[in-house]
């Protein structure tokens, strides 16, 4: 799919909608133009449609990882954009949410991406291309503290996560991707 017109999907839009995307949900009470299952697939959207999609803080409410990613797959053009926001594994909300169904570190989705230890390992047939991972991307840290905490981290990540992340966790991690067509 060649470049076109800007289509912005928000999975899980809540009641945060992101200014000119479409927003999906389950919860009649939000700003969705679909209400839609996120678990069930496949998802109302046509393959290569969208050159954004947002899944901020709505992955780890969802039954079954590989089948979203298979889905955010087929619906991004292959010059678009997923952006993954979820809770980091070590830090209290993530496990406080009784609606939480899985947890995720800094290595999560190396297994979509080639090139990765974990990129060998095919629990599915699609492909993404790694942009960046980030901690507490768009977060306001008031104090000076998280802030070197946080700048530690995105420069340092394995050392973080294997050493520190149980001692200061983090709030979040953000994962863009770019499909392999």
């Amino acid at each position: 799919m060649t470049t076109g017109e800007r289509r912005v999907l928000d999975l899980g839009c809540g009641r945060r909608k992101r200014p000119g995307a479409v927003g999906v949900d389950v919860n009649p009470r939000s700003e969705a133009d679909v209400l839609h299952d996120l678990n069930h697939y496949p998802y109302p959207f046509a393959e290569d449609h969208f050159s954004e999609v947002y899944a901020d803080n709505v992955l780890e409410h969802l039954d079954d990882v590989l089948k979203v990613m298979i889905e955010l797959h087929r619906i991004t053009r292959s010059d678009g954009v997923v952006e993954i926001t979820v809770p980091f594994y070590a830090h209290r909300n993530a496990n406080t949410d009784p609606t939480h169904r899985h947890w995720f570190g800094v290595h999560s989705f190396d297994y979509f991406v080639e090139g990765t230890d974990h990129g060998n390992f095919r629990y599915s047939p699609i492909r993404f291309t790694l942009l960046s991972v980030e901690f507490n991307k768009g977060l306001t840290l008031r104090h000076w503290f998280d802030r070197a905490v946080t700048r530690f981290a995105n420069r340092h990540m394995d050392l973080y996560e294997n050493r520190l992340a149980t001692i200061v966790p983090l709030a979040q991690l953000t994962f863009r991707l770019r499909p392999v067509k």
